[in-house]
């Protein structure tokens, strides 16, 4: 004798489910070009990278997870990409640190390639949310284009929440890296509450799925970042010159954008600082008084310069 199929998901717990999973994906997303910025600049190739890696993650993780729902236990395998959703997401803070500084400065190349091995393992496993819920919500065929139009709908209000959350709310007040760690928390402790429910698993593999995510948090801690100060705009480092030990550079994502040496105010290191410390040295003999507005301090080369002359 069959066993009875199980009871379908409750509409609102569906809809629950494909918002965070979806949301999930956009706000990686979104902070995946603030963890890439310090090492490949913030460009229109960076913006496409990414987005175009996400993309395929989403494709992807459509067309397996509606295979897997067809061929796999639903509850548990619901369970198992919340889980590992979650933990590959904590993973990316890390693995964009360590391919980063081995692929410091490579460029476009290097966008695509931390943007595949930390972007797309996350957005892959999470999109397979949706078509696993689908399946779980569909018990009569009749009345399937109105399941499938309304998950896809909650699925997509949750990417919209996700992408005007983490612009206007996420990355003003936390750290990009604490931001993805809490994330990815709070995905791995979805996925164990499910299980619980469902009880598709023993406390023994959800206690391991704990102790990883303790460990990835403890990595993303360790893996540090190179901000010295995480602004809404850019990731700003102060670092020395190794040819100028007095010098200071500060460096915004990937872009020297201010030099300043602390022991001789009238070195200019960059090119066009100097042709407008020529040009200011033309305008007046050498110490005599002058009259000056700067807009725009920088590192307030320049100002330092002149009070020196």
């Amino acid at each position: 004798m069959s066993e009875p199929a199980p009871a379908r998901l409750p509409p609102e717990l569906a809809a629950l489910l494909v918002f965070v999973a979806s949301g999930a994906v956009l706000v990686l997303e979104i902070l995946g070009v603030r963890l890439l910025a310090p090492y490949v600049g913030l460009t229109l190739e960076t913006y496409t990278t990414i987005i175009g890696v996400v993309l395929g993650g989403i494709a992807a993780g459509a067309a397996l997870g509606g295979r897997a729902a067809d061929q796999l236990d639903g509850r548990r395998l619901l369970t198992v990409l919340l889980i590992a959703g979650g933990l590959l997401a904590m993973a990316t803070v890390p693995l964009v640190r360590v391919f980063g500084e081995a692929l410091d400065g490579g460029g476009d190349a290097a966008a695509l390639a931390i943007a595949l091995f930390a972007l797309l393992p996350p957005a892959t496993v999470l999109s397979a949310v949706t078509p696993v819920v689908v399946k779980l919500q569909l018990g009569d065929l009749g009345a399937s284009g109105t399941v499938v139009g309304r998950l896809s709908a909650w699925a997509t209000g949750g990417a919209l929440v996700g992408t005007f959350a983490t612009g206007f709310v996420l990355v003003p007040l936390l750290p990009v890296r604490v931001t993805v760690v809490a994330l990815g928390a709070l995905l791995v402790l979805g996925g164990c509450a499910v299980a619980v429910a469902f009880r598709a698993f023993r406390g023994s593999a959800l206690g391991a799925a704990g102790g990883v995510a303790l460990m990835l948090a403890a990595a993303a801690a360790a893996a540090g970042t190179r901000c010295t100060t995480e602004s809404v705009y850019y990731c700003a480092q102060v670092e020395g010159d190794v040819g100028r030990p007095s010098a200071r550079v500060l460096r915004l994502d990937d872009l020297r954008h201010s030099y300043v040496d602390l022991a001789d105010p009238r070195h200019l290191e960059f090119a066009y600082v100097r042709w407008i410390g020529d040009a200011l040295d033309a305008l007046r003999p050498a110490g005599a008084p002058v009259d000056a507005v700067f807009v725009g301090g920088g590192g307030f080369t320049l100002p330092r310069y002149v009070a020196a002359r």
